[in-house]
């Protein structure tokens, strides 16, 4: 088994464009897209949300595309993160804040070293090496020494077709999740943007600072529904006597994964009492982004806790500083209706009014939220019957993300044990 650098057996590892090369005017709704930190999720590339640009700009800067093989790394954030490209991917355009790193194929397989950076070892080693305490970023100086174990081309490729095996059954239940997230989705914005909701005929309409709504509805502020809120907490790396509860941490690099019940990324740490009992997560909490923002990611996401992701996290997980915890009255608004309509206020940026952009971080205006920031209330009948709809869909989405953890995890125990022989290939 030799041991190597991704550097020793890379052929180029290069920063995506800067921003004074593809600039926020230069995006569209159509056109090429382009990968950013973002987009990447379980080793997938999404493309909900993703940025586009004309060919214009993808021949101005050419050097920049995407071919299948490459591995796309995040430059900064969640710098574990990484996508190896398919077919499917094939001149796309790498984007600001990522690295695109070519592979010797003499050398190496380019899905085997996909599945060795994976490594929760490697992730780990990355992290540590990154620079920068508020946001941590990368340099090619860094990736370029990332250790590697490397058998010989020919293990790699058998150990590959062995693993892809189990790559495609993720895949599937990724794909029964998207499906399932759309499909909650779909009958949310059913009811509540369209109102077509059960019984809708003859409805009436009056005007509301969010344009014509029901008149069974009513626009309340964010600080009239909210029962508890709290800003979330880091903790400490070690126990100590000032740090003795030990719980996971949910960030805001976290979410993608988090909102389909993959709770893998998430840390472990070690808390002040006092600051894990007031902001212990429980079954229908909110968590809320309120820093840590980019022009291509505005803050403001939100993750809804259900008994699934807690279960997971052994019931002990709170949530991280540049987050809030908001726990719903549930006398004005159920959980999974307030979660979706955070969502819907997300996904048509009408979240961007809240938020202020200071040395390049994009922070939420959580106070200013509180007071004005509209939330469209149905009436409590109708949320709750939107509920019974919505849960069954949520434990299903619960249900597949746990299969794909344990797949995950068995995939990922035998990469060493075939690497070593002890499996034969």
């Amino acid at each position: 088994m030799e041991k190597v650098k991704l550097g020793d057996i890379a052929t180029s590892i290069q920063t995506g464009p800067f921003g004074s090369q593809l600039h926020q005017s230069d995006y569209s709704d159509t056109g090429i897209p382009v990968v950013m930190p973002k987009n990447m999720v379980e080793g997938k590339i999404v493309e909900q949300s993703i940025a586009r640009v004309s060919e214009y700009h993808i021949n101005r800067l050419k050097r920049h595309k995407v071919s299948v093989g490459n591995i796309i790394y995040a430059r900064r954030g969640d710098v574990g993160r990484c996508v190896l490209v398919t077919e499917k991917e094939n001149g796309w355009l790498c984007g600001t804040g990522c690295f695109k790193v070519s592979i010797d194929l003499q050398k190496a397989n380019p899905t085997f070293v996909f599945y060795q950076l994976q490594k929760p070892a490697t992730i780990g080693w990355v992290e540590k090496h990154a620079v920068g305490a508020t946001m941590p970023n990368l340099n090619t100086s860094i990736l370029e020494c990332v250790p590697l174990e490397l058998p010989n081309l020919q293990t790699q490729n058998k150990i590959v077709n062995i693993l892809s095996a189990y790559d495609s059954l993720i895949e599937n239940n990724n794909k029964r999740i998207k499906l399932l997230e759309n499909m909650a989705m779909e009958i949310y914005k059913e009811w509540f943007v369209r109102f077509r909701f059960p019984n809708y005929k003859n409805t009436e309409f009056k005007n509301s600072e969010l344009g014509k709504i029901p008149t069974t509805f009513n626009v309340l502020k964010a600080n009239e529904v909210f029962e508890y809120y709290v800003g979330g907490g880091w903790g400490n790396d070690e126990y100590t006597e000032e740090y003795p509860v030990d719980a996971y941490v949910i960030r805001g690099a976290d979410f993608p994964l988090v909102k389909r019940s993959n709770v893998s990324s998430c840390p472990y740490r070690y808390h002040k009492t006092s600051n894990y009992k007031s902001r212990k997560l429980r079954v229908n909490d909110l968590v809320f982004e309120i820093s840590g923002g980019t022009a291509e990611q505005p803050v403001g996401r939100t993750v809804l806790i259900t008994q699934g992701i807690l279960d997971q996290l052994s019931d002990k997980v709170i949530c991280a500083s540049f987050c809030k915890l908001i726990r719903p009255d549930f006398t004005k608004v159920t959980a999974n209706y307030l979660y979706y309509w955070f969502q819907f206020l997300y996904d048509t940026r009408m979240i961007e009014k809240f938020q202020l952009q200071s040395t390049g971080i994009i922070n939420f205006k959580f106070d200013f939220f509180l007071r004005k920031g509209p939330i469209l209330v149905p009436t409590l009948e109708l949320m709750n019957e939107f509920e019974k709809h919505i849960i069954p869909i949520r434990k299903e989405i619960d249900k597949l993300a746990i299969q794909n953890q344990n797949l995950i995890r068995q995939r990922d125990a035998l990469l060493p044990r075939l690497m070593s022989g002890r499996l034969a290939v």
